[in-house]
Order: structure tokens, then sequence, then C-alpha cells
């Protein structure tokens, strides 16, 4: 069973070591910034700097937004892609396809629309998982990363897959709660560390559910093809 989590995080490993090769110049990312940020400005939804003025002026919350964003990505998808094998296979396979194909779309994205994130663009922002935070380079090293990969944010529409698969395979309250909580958290954590604007999030958002619905209908397909049970 594990080796199916295994060949699953050596494909995220691909995935990140092509998205750390595709980084474009920094002036065409900066520029697209800008144009994000006035598409932002004429929803009114450009908040990033007042989302992470809280953040900055309080030590804990800082520390609870890197978390966040470090913790609640790769390590709750590690864990949840090896109890869902263990215990759910058809909800594994379910969240795997639909990483799989958001994942696939994403990297198209960002080697189309090379995006610098907030951080590097906005001088009253702060990049708070590097300057407060040590773990973060542990778990997702340099070579990995994609400075102008800022759009889709995959941390905020991994999540939100891996959210609906806890949900959807929990025995308890608690464990519903925890993976209706857990996207929630993340797509607040991408812009309280300035590495996503909002717009990132909710592209994130829609193609996570693009994914999941094309899993879905994959599982409808496998199905058929099946046959029913004797």
């Amino acid at each position: 069973m594990l080796e199916q989590v295994a060949v699953v995080l050596l494909g995220v490993f691909f995935y990140f070591q092509v998205r750390g090769l595709t980084a474009a110049s920094r002036t065409v990312a900066v520029d697209h910034a800008h144009d994000v940020l006035a598409f932002e400005e004429r929803l009114g939804v450009d908040i990033e700097t007042t989302v992470q003025d809280p953040v900055t002026d309080s030590d804990a919350l800082s520390t609870f937004v890197n978390w966040i964003y470090i913790w609640g990505h790769w390590p709750v998808i590690a864990v949840t892609m090896a109890w869902l094998v263990w215990r759910h296979r058809e909800i594994f396979l379910r969240l795997r396809n639909a990483m799989l194909v958001s994942g696939g779309i994403g990297l198209i994205v960002f080697v189309s629309y090379p995006l610098a994130p907030p951080r590097l663009v906005d001088p009253d922002l702060v990049d708070t998982v590097t300057e407060r935070s040590y773990a973060y380079r542990v778990l997702q090293p340099p070579n990995f990363v994609n400075q102008y990969a800022a759009m889709p944010s995959l941390h905020a529409g991994w999540d939100l897959l891996v959210g609906i698969s806890i949900a959807t395979a929990a025995g308890s309250l608690v464990a519903r709660v925890i993976g209706c909580v857990l996207p929630v958290l993340m797509a607040f954590a991408v812009v309280a560390t300035a590495n996503h604007y909002v717009v990132d999030v909710a592209a994130g958002l829609v193609l996570a559910m693009v994914g999941y619905a094309a899993a879905v209908a994959l599982e409808g397909r496998r199905s058929r093809r099946a046959g029913p049970s004797p």
C-alpha cells in the first residue's frame, strides 16, 4: 500500500524539479505581478497588506501562519495519503488523480504566465517564512523553488483537495472539522505570508476543483468498465 504513496510522492518530487527549472525572467514576472495587482484593485480585493499587517505585528500570529504554510502542506498531504491508502483506497485514488490533473495544468500556467509573489513586489510586505522560519528550506530546498510560480496557488488548491478527502473519509466529527478548516487556514496563510495574491488563491481553488471533477469522471468511467458486481 505504501508503495502507491511513494509513487505519488516521487511524482511530486519530479513536479517540483520541473517547476524549479522553469523560472522565467524577473522582469516578465514582475510585469505580470503589476497586472494582477491592477486587476485586484479593479475588483476591490487587493487586501494582501491588510491581511498581513496583524501578522507582522504579532510574533505568535506570524509563527502560526508560517507553521500552517510549512507544516500544513506536504506533511499533511503525505500523512493523509498514507491513511487513505491504508483505509480508504477509492478516496486515495480520487485525491491522487485530482492532484495529478491540477498539478499538470498548474505547470503549464507556471511556464506560460510567470508571476512574482507579493513579497517580491510590494516593499510593505514581509517574507515571513524566510525571515522568521528555518524549517521551510528543509522541507523545500531552493532547487525545488520557482520564485515566479505564484499563479495558481496549489498550496491552497491541494489543501482543498486534501480537506475534501479527509472530510469524505472521516468517521468522526473532529476529523471532518479538520478537513473543512484546513483549506481555509491555508488560504489565509498563503496571503498572510505574502507568498500569494488573493487571485492566486481563487485560481488555485478553481484549478483544484477542475482536477477533482476530472478525478470523479475517471472514477465513474472505471466503474462503468468494471461493470456491476456479481
